[in-house]
């Protein structure tokens, strides 16, 4: 399903939309203030290749799992 990621231009929210169509683009507006200056940001995913790789040698959030980024960083 495509999840588009947006940054409010107005007050900085960052937040993800699930948009089946792009009719559904029209009328998005920001969670927090409601304004629709949005802009698209450039989406990350995280794939881990093969059961061989250990715990150890993956990247570790920093935040031992408290993130204070919504996971954004792809390291939770």
């Amino acid at each position: 399903m495509p999840i588009y990621e947006y940054v409010c231009e107005d007050c900085g929210t960052k937040f993800e939309k699930l948009v089946l169509r792009a009719s559904d683009k029209e009328g998005l507006a920001c969670p927090k203030c409601g304004k629709s200056r949005l802009a698209p940001q450039l989406s990350t995913f995280a794939a881990h290749a093969g059961a061989d790789n250990s715990q150890a040698a993956m990247p570790q959030c920093p935040s031992a799992g408290c993130c204070p980024h919504g996971g954004t960083c792809g390291m939770n």
